[in-house]
């Protein structure tokens, strides 16, 4: 669908909502004129407790000390993913109807994996690369930013920005003004012709400067003396993996590492990235037309925590105390620069993360001796297939895997007429032993109905038929999917931040149970506008509006 079509139906929506929607109960006036969600990649809600001493006023410590603070929220789903985190987020539904089950799934039809975001009737601007060859259309569910356009008849703005493609793009949502992410290959932050037709000119001369590729020819130094981080393990931990399993202490000499990798992958994963996404936000913030009449705007930035090399140093490293140190000083930067530019009254902040992060199963078994290990995906399903064929006969009975997920060839079992619940059984009870499995559940008892079993709830609320696979399956806690050669972010710890500041919110500790889908609503009500049909969280009453 291309982008006309998309306003013809916007258009419509609008006209029969102007007419038929009701007021809302309890409607309050005062909605901010911008709202700025700052979006932590892979963030665990202790890091804030942990690092507390070393922050500075205005950052971390600024937003928990005079907001609404909300400790015991979830994201219940069963694939933590930057891409199905972020879709989670800002539709307020589960992957079951978003349907970004991961970050790239198994498509039979094409027998290819998918990106979830990938796209080639649109191209990259701003770039002579394929990384803007994207869109939203796989994501099923209206998004709050897309609510907002709606409600507003389009006249309310709607930007984003990431160093991943995936989370500038489910946070930007359908009808976004723009989403702009970092190109590894070239370096510049781009977006896609979905959203962009004429690259803006602040764009360019942001690109001009050339950030990626002068700071990838720096060092990564601590910004504080070695023995000053007495709350990380030290920098020469030996359950450290590092760098390419070779370079674990400062400095970091990242353009070793962008040469090995020949692209600037690895600047994602250290503060540089994050300094990037902030420098590029006040620039947006400076040259877009925001917060100039009473249509809300959202500006969402999504700020990086390490990336991929989370497993590599993990939680408890000094890198990652750096690393929030680093992010500290920007954020303060950005809260400053926002309410200096529109008032700490007309501006609703939230902070929040579409992951959690998970120790090092290294770290976990060798300090503590944890009973935790890793899992091989690989000989658990060559092990598996090798069982299928003493069963029903040689063939590759199996399509594809991942580290939660096991896809079968469709074709091959109808063309041998075997039953397809018949062998996902055997492939459930054939997972279901391995130690380290928790539980395996074939996909025709997901498709049956949902369970209030807090164990195999996050199976129901991911299942995607079409998209998930014959069968889902979740590792004990603390133990890990590990491949041989290749280095995947996995974590299955679900506890994210959540905080509300500004716009006259009440400052305050909440301890109440909430989920990840519950920030939709609540954003919708303090916008002021209809939350999307289909959310399926609640209102969070506890947070409080002054005068």
């Amino acid at each position: 669908m291309n982008r006309i079509f998309s306003h013809i139906i916007f258009t419509f929506f609008i006209c029969c909502s102007s007419v038929t929607l009701p007021a809302q109960p309890g409607a309050h006036s005062g909605k901010p004129k911008v709202v700025i969600g700052i979006v932590v990649e892979n963030m665990r809600p202790d890091y804030i407790q942990r690092y507390w001493n070393k922050f500075q006023e205005g950052g971390f410590k600024k937003l928990y000390t005079n907001g609404a603070v909300f400790t015991n929220v979830n994201i219940n789903q069963h694939i933590q993913s930057y891409a199905s985190g972020t879709a989670t987020l800002f539709t307020g539904v589960y992957p079951s109807v978003h349907g970004v089950v991961d970050k790239t799934w198994y498509d039979r039809q094409k027998k290819k994996v998918l990106d979830s975001t990938e796209d080639d009737y649109y191209f990259t601007v701003g770039a002579e690369t394929k990384s803007g060859n994207a869109s939203p259309a796989k994501l099923l569910s209206t998004t709050i930013t897309d609510n907002l356009k709606i409600f507003s008849m389009d006249k309310s703005k709607v930007l984003s920005v990431a160093m991943n493609r995936e989370s500038a793009i489910f946070a930007a949502g359908h009808a976004a003004n723009g989403a702009y992410w970092l190109d590894t290959e070239s370096g510049r932050m781009v977006s896609s012709s979905y959203y962009v037709n004429t690259f803006p000119d602040w764009v360019r001369l942001f690109n001009s400067e050339n950030k990626p590729e002068i700071y990838s020819y720096r060092n990564w130094t601590a910004l504080l003396p070695e023995l000053s981080y007495e709350e990380s393990v030290p920098d020469d931990y030996i359950f450290e993996k590092g760098y390419f399993d070779t370079w674990k202490t400062f400095p970091h000499n990242l353009s070793r590492y962008s040469k090995r990798s020949e692209n600037f992958s690895p600047l994602k994963t250290t503060p540089y990235a994050n300094l990037i996404i902030k420098d590029f936000i006040v620039e947006m913030l400076k040259n877009e037309d925001v917060g100039s009449d009473e249509n809300t705007d959202f500006i969402t930035a999504v700020f990086s925590s390490m990336d991929y090399e989370n497993g590599a140093f993990g939680p408890a490293s000094l890198e990652m105390q750096d690393m929030y140190l680093h992010l500290d000083m920007y954020i303060a930067e950005l809260v400053s620069f926002v309410e200096d530019k529109f008032g700490k009254n007309n501006v609703l902040f939230f902070l929040t993360a579409n992951t959690s992060a998970s120790y090092p199963v290294d770290y976990l078994k060798g300090r503590f001796k944890l009973p935790v290990d890793n899992f091989s995906p690989e000989s658990a399903t060559a092990l598996m297939n090798s069982y299928l064929n003493i069963l029903y006969g040689e063939q590759k009975w199996m399509e594809y895997y991942s580290e939660q997920q096991i896809y079968l060839d469709h074709d091959l079992l109808r063309k041998h007429k075997i039953d397809l619940n018949e062998m996902r059984n055997v492939i459930s009870d054939f997972i279901g032993q391995f130690d380290g499995v928790r539980v395996a559940v074939p996909a025709h008892q997901l498709e049956n109905g949902y369970s209030d079993n807090s164990l195999i709830s996050p199976l129901f609320n991911s299942y995607s038929k079409g998209r998930s696979g014959d069968l889902l399956y979740v590792l004990k806690e603390g133990w890990q999917p590990a491949y041989k050669y290749t280095r995947i972010n996995y974590t299955d710890q679900t506890h994210i931040p959540l905080v509300f500041y500004g716009a006259q919110i009440k400052a305050g500790e909440i301890n109440v149970k909430y989920n990840a889908v519950d920030l939709v609503p609540t954003l919708s009500y303090l916008l002021n506008i209809p939350a999307p049909d289909k959310s399926e969280g609640t209102v969070i009453k506890e947070l409080e509006r002054g005068n």
